[in-house]
C-alpha cells in the first residue's frame, strides 16, 4: 500500500503550505503595528523553517531490497514529506519613519514601523500557493492511478 505513504506525503506538503500562507497572512496583517501585545517594540516578520523528511531507508536502500526480491517498502517507519521545524522573526531592520505625532515615535520623532515589505509577502504568497496547487495536482492524480487501479478488478 504505497499509495498511502504518498498520501501522507503529499498531505504533508499541504499542511507546510497552508501554515506558510497563515504566516504570510499574518505578517500582512500586522505591517503597520508599531507595539506588540507584551509591548516590545514593532511586530517583527516571521518565516515559515521547512525541513525535510525521509523514511527509513534511502531509494539506494529501497533498490537494493527490490533486487534481492523483497518488497522495497519494507523497513519504513514513517513516510517522507516535510515537516516545520519552527517559526522565526526575521532579523532585518526595522524601517524607520519620521513622525512626531505618532503615538509611538522618540524624543527626536522617529517610529520604528515593522520590517514586513509586502513585495516579499506576496511573492512568498504567490509561491505557497503554486506549491500547494502542485500538491493538490499530485493528490489529484494519485487518486486517478488508485481509482484506475480499483477498476482493473471488474
Amino acid at each position: 500500500m504505497a499509495f498511502l505513504s504518498t498520501i501522507n506525503i503529499i498531505g504533508s506538503g499541504l499542511t507546510a503550505q497552508q501554515l506558510r500562507l497563515d504566516v504570510v497572512a499574518e505578517n500582512v496583517t500586522n505591517s503597520n503595528t508599531t507595539r506588540t501585545e507584551n509591548g516590545e517594540g514593532p511586530y517583527r516578520r516571521k518565516l515559515v523553517v521547512f525541513q525535510s523528511e525521509t523514511g527509513k531507508e534511502g531509494f539506494r536502500a529501497a533498490m537494493a531490497r527490490a533486487a534481492d526480491g523483497l518488497a522495497p517498502n519494507r523497513g519504513y517507519e514513517k513516510a517522507g514529506g516535510v515537516r516545520v521545524t519552527g517559526i522565526i522573526e526575521d532579523q532585518s531592520p526595522l524601517k524607520i519613519v519620521y513622525d512626531p505625532t505618532h503615538p509611538d515615535a522618540d524624543e527626536e520623532g522617529y517610529v520604528n514601523l515593522p520590517n514586513v515589505d509586502m513585495v516579499k509577502e506576496m511573492t512568498d504568497a504567490m509561491a505557497a500557493t503554486q506549491a500547494y496547487s502542485a500538491n493538490v495536482t499530485a493528490l489529484n492524480a494519485v487518486k486517478a492511478v488508485i481509482s484506475k487501479g480499483l477498476e482493473i478488478g471488474r
